[in-house]
């Protein structure tokens, strides 16, 4: 018996007990609303996509070839569409994310206004949007499914046994559009006692995998700008337990922890690592301050700090803001010894902020980390603050150049020109960029790629486009050519507006409450019909 028919026997069965007063109720209709809402709670979502993230992890391990990917999604319509588009072309969201990106939620869900990514919005919007991403991917199952009822019920009105089968299987097989969402809790929105409070909130809208960086949290920035600042260890460590009691408290006890480092590019720290004896933790962190060694208290001048690092007395460079820096050219070991701690404790994957997208970079990065902990395995941030063209056809000149090829025709300086578009070494650059992803799953031990906000980038460019053919010679025309004819031919599931906002849904229901007195929108005047 399917699950289909089991539902119904069982709510027949429930609808039976309660004698004539349930006269009016179809256990079939009740088993249909039931399987439109398969995830009852956020912690459902958690649960279930925790087990499919965690499945991912292990088939990455067994072949790097399973990498997952995923793009950041600013709304919860975004994130329905997105998914909507996945099962329409590739027939299964396997190995497809969300991902939260914190910097979308600061330029565009901030009560505020628009405010750069510097974890000013309120913190309350990271779990809302979570909570709102999935409410529209669990609209999205509900109204797939729908239409497979009314092409069901449709099969048995013409006696199409045939038919009826085939609608039963898709029924029965349904894979839901609810997927992992990996989300980005900033560095932590305050001390870890407000870590742990925001996780769970995130947790409880339906996050199985929380992005944590060790950045300063009253000091954060965007990963790929300039004047970041980390944290000593033990501050960053507190974090990643006070996320993982979270998860514990709220029975996900596999749920995904992202320890990120922002060390490459961060050339400062707000405080000097507390540290009890050579080598710890704290005396390992201070070894990477910038400073000059001092032999007496004579070399010391008002104000000074001194710190014994290395075995010698240290005293580090002070800025006027109160920071330290470290020493130039450390970036790499501060992020490899961040790396291999934070796995030590109780982080699941890493991520490396990069100023470039370079597999080798990453690689020699991963080497030293595996070397230390075998398993270890990246989120990587596909970033669009990368120019990818340019970043791509640079590597590809490098590489001839170093191999002895001639490159004189090539002006490395402005590769980025159209001229290049249809040359040798512009082929080149495309194809390295479009097999990245699967090559840095390979060499660099990257086992989800994502990109932190396309849609942002994606709305601004389709609007511009619209607005350039509207508002010009076009007319009308622009938006019919260049929108709802393009919606038509490429069977984009809005085109149906009415059906995506949920009215088609709606009459199901009318027709459940009232039975033939329902008064229904979807009849023959309803303009959708003409799609």
């Amino acid at each position: 018996m399917s699950a289909y028919h089991q539902t119904i026997k069982t709510l027949e069965q429930t609808v039976k007990a309660q004698g004539a007063a349930w006269n009016a109720i179809s256990a079939e209709y009740a088993a249909r609303m039931q399987l439109q809402n398969r995830f009852k709670t956020g912690l459902d979502i958690a649960q279930y996509t925790a087990d499919i993230m965690r499945a991912d992890m292990a088939a990455y391990d067994a072949d790097s070839s399973q990498y997952t990917q995923s793009l950041g999604c600013w709304h919860g319509f975004i994130g329905q569409q997105k998914l909507i588009a996945i099962k329409k072309h590739f027939g299964s969201t396997k190995r497809r994310y969300l991902y939260l990106s914190g910097w979308m939620i600061a330029a565009l869900r901030s009560e505020f206004g628009p405010q750069p990514d510097q974890s000013m919005h309120e913190k309350t919007a990271v779990p809302a949007l979570i909570e709102e991403l999935y409410t529209f991917l669990r609209q999205a199952d509900a109204r797939e499914l729908g239409g497979l009822f009314r092409e069901l019920d449709a099969a048995r009105a013409a006696d199409d046994q045939a038919k009826v089968a085939a609608v039963q299987s898709k029924i029965d097989n349904f894979e839901t559009h609810v997927v992992p969402i990996i989300a980005d809790i900033d560095a932590g929105f305050g001390n870890a006692e407000a870590t742990y409070l925001l996780a769970k909130k995130m947790i409880e809208a339906g996050a199985c995998a929380i992005q944590i960086e060790n950045q300063v949290s009253d000091e954060k920035q965007c990963g790929h700008q300039d004047g970041k600042v980390t944290v000593p260890h033990a501050d960053f460590l507190a974090k990643i337990n006070a996320v993982r009691y979270a998860f514990l408290e709220l029975g996900i006890e596999n749920g995904i922890i992202v320890a990120r480092t922002d060390s490459l590019g961060a050339g400062l720290t707000k405080q000097i690592a507390v540290t009890n004896e050579p080598g710890d933790l704290g005396d390992l962190y201070n070894s990477f301050l910038d400073g000059d060694y001092i032999q007496s208290a004579d070399d010391i001048q008002n104000g000074d700090v001194v710190v014994k690092a290395n075995g010698k007395l240290l005293k580090p460079k002070r800025l006027q803001s109160g920071l330290f820096q470290f020493k130039p050219g450390s970036g790499v070991d501060r992020v490899v010894l961040d790396c291999i701690t934070s796995l030590q404790h109780g982080a699941d994957l890493l991520w490396i902020e990069t100023e470039k997208p370079h597999v080798g970079q990453i690689a020699e990065m991963v080497d030293r980390i595996r070397e230390v902990v075998p398993n270890a395995k990246l989120v990587y941030n596909n970033s669009p603050s990368f120019n990818w063209t340019l970043n791509f056809r640079q590597q590809v000149f490098d590489a001839w150049q170093k191999e002895g090829k001639d490159v004189s025709s090539y002006d490395r300086s402005k590769l980025m020109s159209v001229d290049y578009d249809n040359t040798e070494l512009g082929a080149e650059a495309d194809e390295r960029i479009r097999t990245f992803q699967a090559d840095a799953a390979k060499r660099a031990g990257i086992f989800h790629h994502l990109i932190t906000l396309p849609t942002y980038h994606t709305a601004a460019l389709s609007t511009d486009n619209l607005a350039k053919e509207y508002f010009g010679e076009a007319g009308m025309l622009g938006y019919v050519k260049g929108v709802q004819r393009q919606e038509i031919r490429q069977g984009i599931a809005c085109v149906k507006h009415q059906n995506m906002s949920g009215s088609d849904i709606g009459d199901d229901h009318k027709e459940y409450f009232a039975g033939e007195a329902a008064l229904k929108a979807a009849g023959k005047d309803n303009t959708m019909n003409q799609f």
